[in-house]
């Protein structure tokens, strides 16, 4: 009987040392993700502009917290996203306004792996700003401001309501940075 068992201990042994192939863990992987097709609907914003936004969003207006803001959202509930704007008068603050915009594009440094600027300039509708794109496992992904350097300044951030993971929310934030740039370009200021 004993030699049996060790008969079949060595065997076995024999047979696991044979095996080439380690065991390796499955990769890690994402969620599929399917995003709508497309499409804007125009909004006048009771804060002295119009924009075009997605037909797959919903704008959530905000009271006014002083007499020369307004804030809304414009939330995308089956993305997980919200892109929170804030509308200022300009009232000889552009600079500290400017500055207050760069300055919270650049407290996500502490995660961010790099931030890339793209300057916003269009004569014909006197839209002028900066689009911060924020690489890594940010808080915000994508950030903006855009003014007409006299009366209007509009600040805009986008966030997530899940764990920032930038593998995972790529897809996402692709798709809602172009929505971002959709609504600067149909900017209108009143």
């Amino acid at each position: 009987m004993r030699k049996t068992i060790a008969a079949a201990l060595v065997a076995s042994a024999l047979i696991l040392a044979g095996c080439d192939h380690p065991t390796v863990p499955k990769p890690k992987g994402y969620f599929r993700i399917d995003l709508p097709q497309k499409s804007y609907i125009h909004f006048d914003s009771p804060c002295s502009y119009s924009i075009e936004y997605p037909h797959y969003a919903v704008v959530n207006l905000h009271p006014a917290a002083a007499t020369d803001t307004c804030w809304m959202d414009i939330e995308f509930p089956s993305l997980k996203a919200k892109i929170h704007l804030t509308y200022f008068d300009i009232h000889d603050n552009l600079a500290s306004l400017t500055e207050m915009s760069r300055e919270m594009a650049y407290k996500h440094t502490i995660r961010a792996e790099a931030i890339d600027e793209k300057l916003w300039a269009d004569e014909s509708t006197g839209v002028y700003g900066m689009l911060y794109d924020l690489k890594g496992n940010t808080a915000s992904a994508v950030q903006f401001f855009v003014t007409d350097s006299t009366r209007h300044y509009l600040r805009g951030s986008l966030y997530f309501t899940a764990q920032p993971n930038e593998d995972s929310l790529m897809p996402v934030i692709s798709f809602i940075r172009e929505d971002i740039i959709h609504l600067i370009e149909t900017l209108n200021w009143r």
